[in-house]
């Protein structure tokens, strides 16, 4: 099933446990190395946090018409116990409002709404909202997943100009083949720690 971000807000959190609803969603996590979301900011009178809780995705055991249920209250979770999130949550990605480009640098807009997928919660399109001289004749532009080569903290880069973009179907198979700048980040930080102490210089192990 294919979801679209807005209506992901405010959408109720259901308990198999007590049957009814324990929290809704307040905002979305995102992580940009994959645009993928991998869990929600929940709020709520049953939550018993002042500053509200995380539900990760894979926690998600159904996705219906009036919420998304969950086993029980327990899977909801303060942010510092949610330590694998850390960087993500750090990052702070917000894909709303991103600036989409392409890789010749011709502005397309800005991103709208996204579609996601309830079985992974990939965001598998972009809408984006035109520039004010063309949204006149065309307010919006859906862009596939597949089309994404780079994502930073200011602009997204697909790899096609407009009218090639329009001449492509949305259900192209994704590739995972973008440059992101916060992956490699995170693999050089990972390859600091993992460097054994005895190949440091004499100096550094001292520090």
């Amino acid at each position: 099933m294919l979801i679209t971000g807005s209506t992901l807000k405010n959408r109720p959190i259901l308990s198999l446990h007590i049957g009814g609803e324990i929290a809704r969603i307040e905002d979305l996590i995102i992580d940009p190395n994959d645009l993928k979301i991998v869990a929600f900011e929940v709020f709520g009178s049953l939550v018993g946090k002042e500053m509200g809780a995380i539900l990760e995705t894979r926690d998600i055991r159904e996705i219906s018409s009036i919420g998304m249920i969950v086993d029980s209250s327990d899977v909801l979770v303060n942010r510092e116990d949610v330590i694998r999130l850390d960087k993500v949550m750090e990052i702070g990605f917000q894909i709303i409002g991103k600036k989409v480009v392409t890789k010749k640098g011709t502005k397309l807009g800005k991103v709208e709404d996204f579609i996601t997928a309830s079985d992974n919660f990939e965001i598998v399109q972009l809408i984006v909202q035109r520039p004010l001289v063309k949204a006149f004749i065309d307010p919006e532009l859906t862009i596939s997943r597949s089309e994404i080569v780079e994502v930073d903290d200011e602009k997204i880069v697909v790899k096609d100009e407009e009218k090639k973009i329009r001449e492509k179907t949305a259900k192209e198979e994704f590739k995972p083949n973008f440059v992101n700048p916060f992956r490699e980040q995170r693999i050089a930080e990972t390859a600091r720690r993992t460097v054994p102490t005895d190949s440091q210089n004499p100096g550094e192990q001292d520090s």
